[in-house]
């Protein structure tokens, strides 16, 4: 299965998250921040997907988008936000996300959402 970083300041989804994927058979490493994110990129290297919430501290999900997209460019991006102008923003990755998830969503979503991000 894949190997996926969850970068979500909110610690509770971000568990929620991890622990369903990991149900699916996925690796998981979780960040708190976009910053964080960053790190565990770079220590690691070899995710297969960045799953990130948008709107965080520190450094948001669309920097970390950017950079990630630009310095691992197979790997795929799959965004989440509970904020319409925030989804806005993600335009500008239209080539490099995947999708754009809307908070608040069900288990059965964010699992369907992975499966189609990481499909080839």
């Amino acid at each position: 299965m894949a190997k996926i970083l969850i970068t979500e300041d909110e610690d509770s989804l971000r568990m929620f998250v991890a622990r369903a994927l990991r149900m699916d058979g996925h690796e998981t490493i979780e960040a708190a921040d976009g910053a964080e994110g960053l790190e565990r990129l770079v220590e690691e290297s070899d995710f297969d997907l960045l799953l990130s919430d948008i709107r965080m501290p520190v450094m948001d999900g669309i920097e970390l988008a950017h950079r990630a997209s630009a310095d691992y460019p197979e790997m795929k991006i799959l965004l989440m936000t509970g904020y319409a102008e925030q989804r806005e923003r993600a335009d500008d990755l239209a080539e490099k996300v995947v999708d754009v998830v809307s908070k608040p969503f069900a288990l059965p979503e964010i699992r369907k959402a992975v499966a189609r991000a990481l499909a080839p």
